[in-house]
């Protein structure tokens, strides 16, 4: 297939705009599955993770056949916290199509992907998608578009952007609203037409720039990428230059991958603007140039936003360690981190204060958070510290630390108690938008370390009902404090299981985090307490017995149903003095200090 035949598009859209769902559309109306293949819904979202959450976590790439064209599709990450991601697939299309909700309009993500996309010259389509809801206002959002496209900077030419209109879960795309279709050709016709061929030159020097990275069991080191002139062909001698043109290693490729929908397909040999996959190279990685041995000078790749917030990954060593887990060690814990930093371009891993902790630098506690849970579903146990933002200092040595675009959709009655929270948290009210429908847009700058732990409370002021959506925005002078929950915690003082009779007496204290029978230990956290203060309390004390019957008989113990902890909450919820212990099976609080004198020692150094 010549180079004129291929067109590379990536998809780009906020988290639930339905993104992946028209993928699916595509793959199945042009033939791509066969008529007895089972194919899951959201077929992209491979991952276990992505299918339970409905969000796309890792950029993948599928091709489609079409009119006698190759169309390479790239479905990316639609949270903020996956933008590691996005951020190198642009570099291997020549074009993207922009979905966005027609009630909810463009998001932050959206924006962060757009100026990204226009500053690289990416000619741009325009998808208004679930234009069948009832709180729709296309008119609205195209011009909200239109907005945030002269807000990016985008050329005149790159401002002429055709506009599309779909519903993407019943399959079909129009030029017109009022004019349903019968399916998603026209915007395929509109692919074909509207964003240029790829360019690069099939007789110059191989040369490919790696975007994305993953890891084989049988055939070791994956990279993907498009090719950026010459041909490959298997077998074929190659070498990897880093960024600075330093040569990293040499090889062959021992299997060279084309796309077919959601497949890779073994190929013997690709040209310039085709987007292939090569094994062979096992110290290859994003953004180095794949390259034959005469080249000198790598490809420009694109810079990655750094980590904004890190964690402590550390071994479980509570009192229950190892009842859940096989993978206990700091080794172990080491080993896997290691090579998850090796494909997850927005992680850093280094060595912690001590032998057995690692710091863990990611893009968002999301980031991080689904990296604990692949973990703990593979058999690993850990201990989780409070995560906190990473600071930078600017030319004069002065400490800066990182803002975020902060975007919250709330009913109007929330929107005071809102905003009188977010003002606590040094977050400033950039604007407010009202609609017919009696919701609020507020649009906040604010602190990264202020935003730690203000989900769940969000949650709790707005009834369940608001959306938050947090964006790294910039560095800016220090004006935050680290943000601390209002009340302490009830930590159990004795080893054992607890029992009703003891949790019954402690809920006039506080709201129980455990049920009765379950394991408590010297050290964790059973509860949230009243008061400001910490207070150690006995939840396996039972009532005491007598050989005198009572004259009635004893009234069965009703217990409030316990607070449910998830990893999210937990990450959120501790403290400074506190860890998250993360088994396969459980995730429980507790404090770093195993006995009463250690948790006195920690709590001193908190206050001073």
């Amino acid at each position: 297939m010549s180079t004129q035949d291929i067109r590379n598009i990536a998809i780009i859209a906020h988290v639930d705009h339905g993104k992946t769902t028209l993928v699916d559309a595509l793959l199945s109306q042009t033939g791509t599955f066969s008529a007895h293949e089972n194919v899951a819904e959201r077929a992209m979202d491979t991952g276990d993770i992505e299918k339970e959450r409905g969000i796309t976590i890792l950029a993948k790439t599928t091709a489609i056949q079409y009119k006698d064209h190759k169309v390479n599709v790239v479905d990316t990450p639609g949270h903020a916290d996956f933008g590691g991601e996005v951020e190198r697939v642009l570099g291997m299309v020549d074009g993207v199509v922009l979905l966005v909700d027609a009630a909810e309009g463009p998001m932050p993500q959206t924006k962060f992907v757009l100026g990204k996309a226009l500053a690289l010259g990416l000619k741009p389509i325009l998808v208004i998608n679930k234009i069948d809801r009832g709180d729709s206002r296309i008119d609205e959002v195209v011009n909200e578009a239109f907005d945030l496209f002269d807000s990016m900077g985008a050329t005149e030419e790159q401002l002429d952007f055709p506009i599309m209109y779909a519903v993407g879960r019943d399959g079909w795309v129009s030029h017109d609203p009022e004019q349903k279709t019968e399916n998603c050709f026209p915007l395929l016709d509109l692919v074909l037409k509207h964003v240029e061929p790829p360019k690069g030159d099939a007789s110059a020097p191989a040369q490919m720039l790696g975007t994305i990275v993953e890891r084989d069991n049988f055939v070791g080191r994956i990279v993907t990428g498009r090719i950026h002139s010459g041909t490959f062909k298997k077998g074929m001698p190659l070498k990897a230059l880093d960024r600075d043109g330093k040569e990293i290693e040499r090889g062959r490729i021992t299997k060279l991958y084309g796309f077919n929908g959601l497949k890779k397909v073994e190929i013997d040999q690709a040209e310039a603007g085709d987007i292939i996959a090569i094994a062979g190279l096992e110290d290859a990685y994003v953004s180095y140039t794949l390259c034959t041995p005469e080249i000198k000078e790598p490809l420009e790749a694109i810079a990655i936003d750094p980590p904004t917030i890190a964690m402590s990954f550390g071994i479980n060593n509570s009192p229950l360690s190892g009842q859940d887990g096989k993978k206990l060690t700091s080794r172990e814990i080491g080993d896997r981190l290691t090579r998850e930093a090796e494909v997850n371009v927005g992680l850093i891993v280094e060595q912690g204060s001590t032998p057995e902790t690692f710091r863990v630098m990611g893009r968002g506690e999301l980031h991080l958070g689904v990296l604990i849970e692949t973990m703990r579903r593979e058999g690993f146990e850990l201990s989780i510290s409070r995560p906190e933002v990473i600071m930078t200092t600017d030319e004069d040595g002065k400490k800066l630390e990182p803002f975020e675009e902060i975007i919250v959709d709330v009913d109007a009655e929330y929107a005071g108690a809102v905003m009188e929270k977010m003002g606590l948290r040094k977050a400033e009210l950039v604007d407010m938008i009202a609609d017919h429908q009696g919701k609020q847009r507020l649009i906040f700058d604010g602190p990264s370390r202020g935003m730690i732990g203000y989900r769940s409370e969000f949650l709790t002021d707005t009834r369940g009902t608001g959306i938050l959506t947090r964006q790294f925005k910039h560095y800016g002078p220090v004006r935050s404090v680290a943000s601390t929950r209002r009340n302490g915690a009830l930590v159990s003082m004795e080893n054992g299981d607890s029992v009703a009779f003891a949790l019954f007496n402690l809920e006039a204290r506080g709201i129980m985090f455990i049920n009765p029978g379950d394991p408590v230990y010297d050290g964790s956290i059973i509860g949230e307490n009243s008061r400001v203060e910490d207070m150690e309390v006995n939840p396996i004390k039972g009532k005491k017995l007598s050989n005198v019957r009572a004259s009635g008989k004893d009234e069965a113990v009703i217990l409030t149903p316990p607070r449910d902890i998830t990893l999210e909450y937990a990450l959120t919820y501790i403290q400074e003095d506190e860890l998250v212990e993360v088994t396969p099976n459980h995730i429980r609080l507790r404090k770093k200090g195993l006995d009463s004198h250690s948790r006195k020692v920690n709590a001193r150094q908190m206050a001073g």
